[in-house]
């Protein structure tokens, strides 16, 4: 258990619709309080590049009628945030770049679709790293988001805003998204709990690409619990998104409780090697203890080619970035250079102008690895290392159920402590093999460095998401870590 203070006062997406559905509450008054958090937090926070304060209340409004005419589902009327690469209609959707900062969405994404039918109230659009490229929020266009538990340093990336937001108590849940830990790192720096679901589980329509065939939507909150009805609502098959996969939805919420006893977890010696922190070892090997006293066995496993996934991953998603930011032109929409002499200065300085530094330096490896003489001794043979990557989860899925170690190799880092490129990649080097395998990961508090967050990384064989949120609940049930609030969250109440 945990020797920080916890906070009672700790509002989930689950104790919110049950307050909802006795009437404690109106949806408009969440909102309106929530909006007064966002404005009391946000000159230091950085979370949020848009607040739709104006729809939020329009929708909290819809949400008490429905309510009032018995229409209401669970998560009508909860309020939350969408992080800024999620299409939303008649909302500015940037993508945390200047080559977004004047787009606005015609449409939104399926996601957003989902939990507007299902009442849920957007409060707006959080920050993130730009374009989705980055681990620490520190790329963003517009500026770095400050993590909650300490204002100097990073919340983590890419989605940074969001679960910076969470963690301050801004909003009680976002969605975010993951291409190679964009979900699990910053949850796990800001000590709140992230699912990325399974590649295909959720639609990407409506999601601007980064890299297509790692990305993925998923939920950010306190809890397991709320991440599994967020699922629930988002989850499914798309027929506008060609990798969406067509897998019946299971209900999320039914065996959070189920009984741990005979599960079999194991622990990849490759996650415990050098350069990890030792309070997050600790609260790994506490972690597990606290599983052994629910009834789980644990075993070592290994998972061979994991010391090549952050060079695959290095190559394989700059490879589909550069393809997919090239229609970032000028031409038809985003930023667009002044007074261009030709339609080669037009493309030239507008992506110049309108792209950053990391978001330029990965269009550039992306093009190199996919140019002639290059395609097969890089892109072909990265993707080779993918699939050795994956057999090797699915190896490790043949003799355990589920697989845990720590979410990052550190807490999270100093803003502007991470100096070269490199350094920086390497945070990822626990979460990146899961993507470029398209398999479940959940991280959820689990201790803490010092003052900072450390996460507990908890993996499933494809499409295992009930059983992880199962087993990251039955741990929320045994101990008190994601109840865990910053000062920072209680200043602004």
């Amino acid at each position: 258990m945990s020797d920080h203070t916890a906070d009672p006062f700790a509002p989930t997406v689950t104790s919110l619709a049950a307050a909802l559905k006795r009437g404690d509450v109106s949806s408009r008054e969440l909102a309106t309080d929530c909006l007064k958090r966002i404005e009391r937090a946000e000159p230091a926070l950085n979370s949020f590049i848009s607040v739709t304060a104006e729809q939020a209340l329009a929708a909290a409004d819809a949400a008490d009628r429905a309510r009032a005419d018995g229409r209401a589902g669970f998560l009508t009327g909860v309020p939350l945030a969408f992080k800024d690469i999620f299409c939303t209609r008649d909302v500015k959707t940037s993508c945390g770049s200047k080559m977004l900062d004047n787009f606005i969405a015609p449409y939104s994404a399926t996601a957003v679709q989902k939990l507007d039918a299902a009442g849920c109230v957007s409060l707006g659009k959080t920050n993130m790293d730009e374009f989705a490229m980055g681990s620490s929020n520190e790329s963003s266009y517009y500026g770095a988001v400050k993590n909650p538990w300490d204002l100097t340093a990073v919340p983590g990336g890419s989605s940074g805003g969001s679960a910076a937001a969470v963690a301050a108590g801004l909003v009680p849940a976002t969605l975010g998204t993951d291409t190679g830990g964009s979900i699990r790192q910053p949850a796990a720096f800001c000590g709140i709990t992230g699912l990325k679901p399974t590649y295909g589980r959720i639609s990407r329509y409506g999601i601007i690409a980064y890299a297509s065939s790692l990305d993925q939507a998923g939920p950010m909150a306190r809890t397991a619990e709320d991440c599994a009805h967020l699922l629930g609502a988002i989850a499914g098959h798309d027929p506008r998104d060609s990798t969406s996969a067509p897998h019946a939805v299971p209900d999320y919420a039914a065996e959070l409780d189920a009984p741990l006893t005979g599960l079999k977890i194991g622990l990849p010696r490759e996650y415990f090697g050098d350069g990890l922190d030792p309070a997050a070892a600790h609260a790994v090997n506490e972690a597990v203890k606290v599983y052994e006293s629910l009834g789980a066995t644990v075993r070592d496993v290994s998972l061979p080619h994991t010391r090549y996934a952050t060079s695959a991953y290095y190559v394989i998603a700059p490879a589909e970035a550069s393809s997919n930011l090239a229609r970032f032109d000028g031409v038809r929409f985003g930023h667009r250079c002044d007074s261009p002499e030709d339609l080669i200065d037009l493309y030239k300085r507008s992506r110049a102008e309108g792209f950053g530094e990391e978001v330029k330096r990965r269009i550039l490896i992306g093009t190199h690895t996919l140019s002639e003489g290059f395609f097969d001794a890089y892109y072909i043979k990265a993707q080779k290392v993918r699939r050795l990557i994956r057999q090797d989860f699915l190896d490790a899925f043949d003799q355990v159920d589920v697989l845990m170690g720590p979410t990052s190799p550190t807490p999270a880092f100093d803003l502007g402590a991470q100096k070269d490129p490199v350094s920086m990649y390497l945070q990822d080097i626990y979460t990146i093999a899961v993507n470029l395998a398209g398999i479940p990961g959940i991280s959820v508090p689990a201790g803490f460095s010092g003052a900072r967050p450390v996460g507990l990384q908890i993996l499933g064989a494809h499409f295992s998401e009930a059983r992880l949120l199962n087993v990251a609940h039955r741990f929320q049930q045994a101990t008190d870590w994601h109840r865990q609030r910053p000062a920072f969250a209680k200043e602004i109440v």
